[in-house]
Formats: C-alpha cells, structure tokens, sequence
C-alpha cells in the first residue's frame, strides 16, 4: 500500500512509541479491543468521536472503563469526523474518530477526504467484519481501505489482534509527523474479539517513511539571496506554517527582511492581521492589495502553501514576473503547479528559522534589501481597496456586519470555525486573527455542514475557549443534529446562522454568470406565514429546531438587538447558544476573481476594477 509524504509542517508527534524504545515494556493478557483501548491511551488519546455498531462493539465494552479516553456519542459518523478534525486544528493533536463497518465506515468518507486536502493529523478507526468473510460482501461489509485509499496518507487492515498495538502507535506517528494527514485503521472484528498480549511501547516498523525535516543549507543560503536583491519580495504563507508551530519564526523573518506577508484562508492568524506587514488573504475572494501583491512581485517566497487554484487563478498568467522560491515538507508539492527557482524540501519552522539566519548573514556583507518604492504601491493599494461593505437601504441586517460585530464582542482567544460559502468569506474578512489556530474552516474540499461539528471538536478539545461556529442556512441543515451532542456532552459552543434563505455562493454565481437564474437554490418557500416575500429560511424554525435540541436559541432580525444577543450568547456558558440571523439576500462576497480567469481581472466590487496604473519592471 502506497505511503507518500504529502505537504506541510513538522507537527507534535503523538505517540510516545519510538523505534527501539528503551522503555521496559509491560505485558498484559488482554482481547484484541482492550488493547486497543490501552493502545489509544498510551498514545495520549483523550477524546474519541464516535458511534457503535456490530463490527466495532467488541471495542466500545473496554472503552466504558478507560479512564484516560472520553467518548462522544456523536449523531452521525461525518459528525465524528469533522470533530476529529476540528479538535485537531484547534489543539495541534491528533484528532480521533470511531465508526463501525459498512455505513458507518463510509460515513467518515467526506471528512476523512477534507482531513486529507487540509492536511490535519487524524486517525479514523473501523470496525471491519470477521476476517473470513472479508470479501463475501458479508452483511454492512466495504472496503473502507480500498474506498479511502486516495484521501488517507496511509491505511491499515488488522486482522490480527496481536498486530493493534504497533499500527495504532505507526498511525498516529505517520497522521502526526511530516505532512500531517488522515489515517485510517480498519480492524477486523475477530481480531477484537480474539485473546492476546499487550506490552508497550511496540517498535515501529516504517521503512519507507522517513519524512525530511531539515532544509539544504545551498537552498537557503540562495533564498536569502534572492529576497535582499528582490524589489518587489511577498512572503505567501500557507497553512503549514501554522501546523510547523512556526508563527514566530514566521514573524521574525518578515520583520527582519520588511518584506510583505500574505496568509492563505488556510493560514489565517499565522501573521496577526493588524501587523503593518500584512497585506490580508490571496484568492479568489481575496484582499485586492494581497491579489496583486503576488502578480506585481518579482519574487514569490511560499512557505508551506501549495499555490492552490483559488490562489492564482488561471495559473499561466498569474505572478508573471516573479521568481519562486518554495518550501514545504512534501516534495511532491513543490514545481506541482508552479516552477520553483529555489525547491526548498523541510520542516517550516527550521526553514524559516534557517532563513532568518542566512538572511541576517547577508545584512552583515551589507546586501540589504530596498523595498520603499514597493511598500509605496501597496499602502496606495490599501488605502484605495480596502475590505468594506455597504449597509442593506432597506434597514435590515447586513451578514458582514454580523460576522464583524461577533469578532469584535468576542473574548480574546475565541476560535471560529466557519462552514463553506459566502459566510466563511465573511468571517475570513471581517473577523480580525491574531493567533494561530483560532480560524478554523474547510479549505481544500469547501465540505458544507463543516461547522458546526468542527466546533464541538474544538471546544472539547479546548474547553477554556470560547467557540463561535459561524454556518449558513444551507450548511446548517446538513450537521445541525450533534447541536443535541454538544447539549448533553456539556460541549456549549456558540453558533452564529447567516440566514439569507438561499445557498447564497451558489446564488451569488448564478446573479453574476446565469442571469439571475436561480435554480434550486432558494431555501424557503417564497412567502412568510402571512403571504408577504420571505426573509430567511423559515421552515424549519432554526430557534425552535435549536431549543428541541437542548439550545439556548435567539432570532435576531434588527440591527438595533445586534450587540445584545451578541453578548447574551457571550454569557452563556451552560449549554450551546443558536442565534438565527436574518440578513440580507442580496449581499455578495467582494472582492472576487471568476473561476477561470486572471488574477489581473480582479473586482474590487461588482462593476469595479482596480486600476493599479503601470508600475511594474516588465
């Protein structure tokens, strides 16, 4: 089975086993699932997410009496996943989730795959059938292993009890180091079940998993050298700094070279957003300055980032006169879509630390770089484009008001995880991120229904944190049911419904590029109880749907009550708190580059292009 390194940061290795541990190993007499159970706990598993069934159960008896490993019954198996994930991002651990075979197991697909194009350390554990009917398709049999095979950085099949131990203690290695990813580890039930010895820490068998941590020294001396003579340099950061623990370093370089710092959606609060150097978010719907930063550079210094569609738009004319320099973990992220004058193979943090020092060397020989006619052109950028929106002329609520407002009131620290669209723009934009790993959102696969269950896995992970799940209409009706798993798990998260009645994204494409043709993508039936037009999504009744489910819940359609049910939410600290939010239908994401275009084509707002005048040295 193939095992390929795949990108971004060194992370906090979990398990505490380690080729030729020298620690005496205990043994115990136990079944295939308590040690399993005693498996996940020296690795220093606290938190699984998960539901029971046939294939899995042997495991769920041992569980119940583990003291050092919580279980939450989630109400979905795609819930377990993107809590996993979501307690992942937020603490830098592994995230864990647990699911039985068949249905269950193909539940954890869709977060598995986000797990996998977002690179979040995560193992995914199956039930399997019993091992003699593997292939028969037995009663809720699939091959979960062959199914995840593309969107797991690697995968197991355990057929044999005796073989838990040290692939438990290899996936959490493998999920957590090197370019973190999913793992998944399908056991076959008769394994479970079967009698066998536990000793621990087991040796790690990985041949071929040797992830290079340590950058080449001629590579980095040669970056240096190209930022001191570069005149128009932008750092672009991508997510793996963040998962490298590499933000200081990060800041230390950019304000030793006084070069411009942008942050990818993934890489938010990797530079706090209020520094002087931050020049905001490239992409799509990215900062103009931070869009045109990049095609105006005349070198590009990538860290951790993959130079992603969303990023440079139609990709043969994006950055045109930029040299490239790019670091990452995966070597097979680098020249993947753009050409690398200087590849950089290595751990984020030792590269930018490494960076600092032989960009310091060349300020000692006197080579200093010039940037004061580029910061010139950007701060005009930032004083003529700057992020804003215009308030609704009839009176009602505008979202990106709503999504400022929260980040505003919100308690130093507070993480927000976002869903997929309009609104995780919104909260990319309007919410200020100062600190890694307060910004969570489903990035690579845009997985609608992200939020709310990404949430309950940060703030059981972090519980000290005030969490702010900020979901759409849409969004919300796909995961809105582990709102009851947050209410009796003691998990109060704080969830913030952008209700516009549509699936607003795909509506925004459709008044631009389909003439205001909406097909399928209004969510309410048209008229309110009294007949007069609809505003919001209605049915169902999110304030009511939410208390059923053990809520506190709020409606709040003036903007007058904004800053009060902001800080009733804020209060509230004893169960999960909804606040419906009717806004506007009409508001749209600015600025925007259409899919397929160039990044030059920028729109700075509807009918409103930059002219940026002819500044650079072509």
């Amino acid at each position: 089975m193939p095992m390929t390194e795949q990108a971004t940061g060194a992370h906090h290795p979990q398990p505490r086993a380690r080729n030729g541990g020298s620690s005496a190993a205990t043994v115990e007499h136990v079944t295939g699932a308590q040690s399993l159970i005693r498996s996940l706990e020296e690795v220093g598993a606290d938190t699984v997410f998960g539901i029971p069934g046939g294939a899995i159960l042997p495991a769920y008896d041992p569980m119940m009496d583990s003291s050092r490993v919580r279980h939450v019954l989630v109400r979905h198996e795609q819930g377990a996943g993107h809590a996993a994930t979501g307690y992942a991002q937020a603490t830098g651990r592994v995230g864990v989730c647990m699911a039985t075979s068949g249905p269950g197991a193909t539940n954890l697909v869709t977060p598995i795959g986000d797990a996998y194009m977002d690179s979040v350390p995560m193992v995914a554990i199956t039930g399997q059938v019993v091992s003699k009917a593997i292939g028969t398709d037995a009663f809720q049999e699939a091959d979960i292993c062959g199914i995840t095979m593309p969107i797991t950085k690697h995968n197991f099949l355990v057929t044999r009890a005796e073989d838990i131990p040290h692939t438990i203690a290899e996936a959490f290695h493998i999920a957590s180091t090197g370019r973190p990813g999913p793992v998944l580890v399908d056991i076959a039930k008769d394994a479970l079940q079967a009698r066998t010895t536990f000793s621990w820490p087991p040796t790690l068998d990985l041949p071929g998993y040797r992830p290079v941590t340590k950058p080449h020294a001629k590579q980095i001396r040669e970056a240096a050298k190209l930022i001191t003579q570069a005149k128009r340099p932008v750092l672009y950061v991508g997510g793996g700094v963040i998962k490298a623990g590499a933000t200081a370093e990060l800041k230390v370089l950019a304000e030793l070279t006084g070069a411009p710092v942008t942050t990818t959606l993934m890489a938010l609060g990797a530079f706090p957003d209020s520094h002087p150097l931050h020049v905001g978010m490239p992409g799509m719907h990215g900062a103009v300055t931070a869009v045109t930063a990049l095609q105006k550079a005349d070198l590009i210094v990538a860290v951790g980032a993959r130079f992603d569609d969303r990023v440079t738009g139609k990709l043969d004319s994006f950055a045109p006169y930029a040299k490239v320099v790019h670091a990452d973990i995966d070597p097979a992220e680098i020249g993947k879509n753009r050409a690398a004058d200087v590849p950089i193979v290595g751990d984020a943090r030792e590269v930018l630390a490494d960076l600092v020092q032989a960009v310091q060397a060349e300020h000692t020989e006197g080579h200093v770089g010039d940037y004061t006619a580029w910061w010139k052109d950007l701060n005009r950028w930032r004083e003529t484009y700057p992020l804003g929106y215009d308030l609704p002329e009839d009176g009602s609520l505008s979202p990106q008001q709503v999504i400022e407002r929260i980040g505003r009131l919100a308690p130093e620290g507070t993480i927000f995880a976002a869903g997929v669209g309009q609104h995780q723009m919104w909260a990319s934009h309007f919410i200020q991120y100062e600190q890694p790993a307060t910004w969570l959102n489903s990035g690579g696969a845009g997985t609608m229904g992200y939020a709310v269950p990404a949430a309950m896995g940060a703030k059981a992970g972090m519980p000290e944190r005030t969490v702010w799940a900020i979901d759409g209409d849409g969004c919300f009706q796909m995961t809105n049911q582990e709102l009851t798993t947050c209410a009796l798990n003691n998990i109060p998260i704080k969830v913030a419904i952008i209700n516009n009645g549509a699936l607003g994204m795909v509506r925004q494409w459709q008044t631009l590029f389909y003439n205001q043709r909406y097909s399928n993508t209004v969510l309410h039936s048209g008229a309110d109880t009294e007949g007069a037009p609809a505003k919001g999504t209605r049915v169902p009744d999110f304030v009511k749907l939410s208390e059923a489910m053990g809520c506190h819940a709020i409606r709040c359609e003036d903007p007058a009550d904004l800053d009060k049910v902001i800080e009733e939410a804020n209060a509230i600290n004893d169960r999960p708190v909804v606040i419906d939010f009717i806004v506007h239908e009409d508001a749209m994401v600015w600025p925007m580059v259409a899919a397929g275009t160039s990044n030059d084509e920028v729109m700075a707002a509807r009918g409103v292009r930059p002219d940026f005048g002819d500044n650079e040295d072509d």
